[in-house]
């Protein structure tokens, strides 16, 4: 899943040559980055959420711009114990949406205690390829945002209320 606010990386060029070369580059940085993360991510890249029953879930952190841009994109599988957690600076109703996402997702918003504020549960993929694939967010401000893979939410007993813990880095 890919956040989709503007992005600070897009680079507007007043010639079709610069938009070009730029949509090039930008290519390659995220083919590169998806192929080197098509398996697992290094471990040190991983934080611990743990649900109030006790289940432990390693998820990749999406602390930067350019991480929280490609969120899981292009990934084919995502392990029951595997997700990704989203970091902002501040509590917003954080947008996401499933362009470029080949695997279904549970969306789960928290704020800054770590308590579920919004579920999207089954959030499917999007095959369009122009940006009108649908958004989804919270109606209130998320400090956290984690992706699972559809039905997780549901098998682990996730629901607004409950308290997510992990240590941020």
């Amino acid at each position: 899943m890919r956040h989709s606010t503007h992005d600070p990386y897009e680079t507007r060029h007043s010639t079709g040559f610069s938009r070009l070369a730029g949509g090039l580059v930008g290519l390659v940085v995220l083919a590169m980055s998806c192929s080197t993360w098509a398996a697992d991510p290094p471990p040190e890249t991983l934080i611990t959420v743990k649900t109030p029953n006790g289940t432990l879930i390693q998820a990749e952190l999406a602390d930067t711009a350019l991480k929280r841009a490609q969120g899981l994109m292009f990934r084919e599988h995502l392990a029951d114990d595997r997700g990704m957690l989203f970091i902002f600076g501040d509590a917003q109703p954080w947008t996401f949406w499933m362009k470029n996402t080949k695997i279904p997702l549970d969306i789960i918003w928290m704020d800054a205690k770590k308590t579920i504020i919004h579920i999207e549960r089954h959030t499917p993929i999007c095959t369009r390829q122009d940006d009108g694939c649908p958004q989804y967010h919270s109606e209130e401000g998320a400090l956290y945002v984690l992706e699972l893979g559809a039905g997780r939410a549901a098998a682990l007993q996730l629901q607004r209320g409950v308290k997510l813990s992990f240590k941020q880095p």
